[in-house]
């Protein structure tokens, strides 16, 4: 593992991930706004204004790495602060525009960016680049992502609970969606297609939402006829999201309508995150489809309950993290979150809690 490593913003997720980090034997500094009480014991705290550059430079200096846990807007800000200095970088939005501006970043850096390196994007992407594996090099018909982060026992229309950024998720269903349609990349809008999908026998919609794919139709270019991602909610969710943002025009003023849901949808602990994974196409010359289907729940971890949305996406980039530092991934430049291996992605300390709250993968 690294000797330092710098997490900003010290939130659920990057309080997590800073504990695990802790565990494996780093030493770990925070930078955020504010200091956290409920922030995890051995951790430097560190404040300041996550947007001035000096003040994040004064946080990254001397370390090995930083994964930035901020809001998605000050992602870029982060990267460009870790290039500047020379760190390995992660982090996990699923803002398509930061993405893109740090690939660039990437060809003159001295180490690793990984961007995108959460659970969607990120582990789903994994889970789909390994499906796509076990079939013909041609002839993919469809490569179909879908993950949901939902209360276990919803309550009202919207059937939703604040355990995400409501920036994020208000982000993700306003800005374009990236897919293959009929072979061809290009993008369709968010909150589109509709379908109805079963997992373990209950019944969910998805949807198209932004930025749940990474790199992938890049990756996918030529090989599958259709490749998307969606979100999975309960019935109802859509319908009233639609109503919100398109009818009553809360898409021209997002930040409003994410105060409205935030006391609307408090946190709710009891939460689930539902991910299924389905790849269609030829297996020596034969057509047929395989999936991979899993319903997460909360899990203890460094003494304390988390919540799956909480874990899932924490365990995803300090398994990633932990894969660098090994030297299983290259030490420098851009890395694509599907050409990480699932097979030594679930062998690392934190990724194998994915296989271990499965009941078949990576058994």
């Amino acid at each position: 593992m690294f000797q330092s490593i710098v997490v900003l913003g010290l939130g659920g997720v990057g309080g997590l991930v800073a504990a695990m980090l802790r565990d494996l034997g780093a030493s770990v500094r925070s930078l955020d706004i504010q200091e956290n009480p409920d922030a995890p014991d051995g951790v430097e705290q560190r404040t300041g204004d996550v947007s001035d550059p000096e003040t994040m430079k004064s946080a990254l200096a001397g370390q090995d790495a930083v994964i930035s846990c901020l809001p998605y807007q000050h992602t870029l800000a982060a990267a460009q602060a870790a290039h500047a200095l020379g760190l390995h970088y992660f982090d996990p939005t699923e803002d398509v525009r930061s993405t893109k501006e740090i690939r660039k970043l990437s060809s003159t850096a001295k180490h690793v960016m990984i961007p995108q390196n959460g659970l969607a994007p990120g582990f789903i992407g994994i889970l789909g680049s390994e499906l796509a594996s076990q079939f013909d090099n041609q002839g993919l018909r469809h490569i179909r992502l879908r993950v949901g982060a939902l209360p276990q026992n919803p309550i009202g229309q919207l059937g939703y609970a604040g355990n995400w950024s409501l920036h994020g998720l208000v982000h993700e269903y306003i800005a374009d969606c990236e897919a293959i349609i009929h072979g061809q990349a290009g993008t369709i809008p968010a909150l589109r297609r509709r379908e109805i999908i079963r997992i373990f026998g209950s019944v969910y919609e998805a949807f198209t939402t932004s930025g749940g794919l990474g790199t992938m139709t890049e990756t996918f270019a030529g090989r599958v006829e259709t490749l998307n991602y969606k979100s999975i909610r309960y019935p109802g969710h859509l319908d009233s999201m639609r109503l919100l943002l398109e009818e009553l025009r809360f898409r021209n003023d997002p930040d409003a309508l994410v105060k409205i849901l935030a006391n609307a949808l408090p946190p709710d602990d009891q939460d689930r995150v539902l991910v299924h994974a389905s790849v269609q196409g030829p297996i020596k010359g034969r057509l047929q489809t395989r999936e991979i289907v899993a319903d997460y729940k909360p899990l203890e971890i460094a003494g304390k309950s988390r919540t799956a949305i909480m874990w899932t996406t924490a365990a995803s980039i300090v398994a990633v993290v932990e894969m660098v530092a090994e030297k299983q991934l290259p030490q420098k430049g851009f890395v694509k979150q599907e050409d990480i291996p699932l097979e030594l992605f679930l062998k690392t300390s934190t990724g194998r809690l994915y296989a271990d709250n499965h009941p078949t993968l990576g058994k």
